[in-house]
């Protein structure tokens, strides 16, 4: 996620300097513990998406009360955030396919007294929750990590209510513009990330620019959706 995953991969990938390392290539790293990758996330050193946090909430559609799925949790940086906006009537579905991040987010949110907080485990190719259950998916420093992007985000469209809201904040990949980092770890530019989405059942609402790195998407899901 960010430099500093790949940051993380160069350190402790074998023999990752005689390839371009995959964007998932570190997560599987049995050497890098939860804790070591909480204190990475969580620093800000992560850049913009940690510094930027609250900007990065504030243009995602959350109310109180509203079910939520924090798609890739990672260590919870979001989940918990979404926590209080939700409040106490609401739910945070923190998915994750790695089960070391899935427990630690479970222990994270019972040491933090979070019972809307739950942790899910989800696979490559879907989040893992009921068709009708969620009304919104939020997606940060994510949505590059799909191996399966149309079968993700066909779990996704299923598991939104009528009227959900998919919202996606990703990362710039303009050529002269973005570090050449990106073009090795982000596949696709704002434009395919959009045709993708739209492709899948989705009609884009909002375009926002505001961050340095990175843009933030909204859309929703078109016709049916659920059960």
């Amino acid at each position: 996620m960010g430099v500093a995953l790949c940051v993380v991969a160069l350190a402790w990938l074998p023999g990752c300097r005689k390839r371009t390392p995959g964007p998932n290539d570190a997560y599987h790293d049995p050497r890098m513990s939860a804790e070591a990758w909480h204190h990475f996330f969580e620093d800000d050193g992560r850049g913009e998406i940690y510094q930027k946090r609250a900007a990065i909430l504030a243009l995602a559609p959350v109310r109180p009360g509203m079910a939520v799925a924090d798609v890739g949790a990672g260590t919870g940086l979001f989940s918990m955030m979404l926590s209080d906006a939700v409040g106490v009537t609401g739910r945070v579905y923190a998915e994750e396919v790695e089960e070391r991040f899935s427990r630690f987010v479970a222990e994270r949110a019972v040491r933090e007294r979070r019972p809307n907080v739950v942790s899910v485990v989800g696979t490559e190719w879907g989040i893992g929750l009921a068709p009708g259950s969620i009304d919104l998916a939020f997606l940060c420093d994510v949505y590059h990590h799909f191996d399966h992007a149309p079968e993700m985000l066909a779990s996704i469209r299923a598991a939104l209510r009528p009227a959900g809201q998919l919202f996606l904040v990703d990362f710039r990949r303009e050529p002269g513009a973005s570090p050449t980092w990106v073009f090795e770890h982000v596949r696709a530019d704002e434009a395919h990330v959009i045709q993708e989405v739209e492709r899948a059942g989705f009609v884009l609402i909002s375009a926002d620019h505001s961050l340095h790195d990175s843009y933030a998407l909204r859309f929703r899901a078109s016709g049916p959706t659920g059960p």
